[in-house]
């Protein structure tokens, strides 16, 4: 019985590997649209985004150039 669950389970497990994707290369333009956004304000999240690289940026953790005083 336990062979039996154990062959059952490894082909459902290894079948999942052979599934086509979901989204076909051609709709993968709805998915880059701008109200799937995390951020609801576009310049609210750059603003912030800004501020971020800014203190990121004295650091040097970010990938932002520049000093901590946000004069870039």
């Amino acid at each position: 019985m336990k062979q039996l669950v154990l062959v059952s389970s490894l082909f459902i497990f290894l079948s999942g590997c052979g599934i086509e994707p979901w989204v076909k290369p051609y709709e993968r333009a709805h998915l880059a649209d701008p109200i799937m956004s995390p951020g609801r304000d576009p310049v609210s999240t750059a603003y912030i985004q800004h501020v971020y690289d800014a203190r990121e940026g004295a650091r040097g953790a970010g990938i932002a150039s520049g000093g901590g005083c946000g004069c870039n």
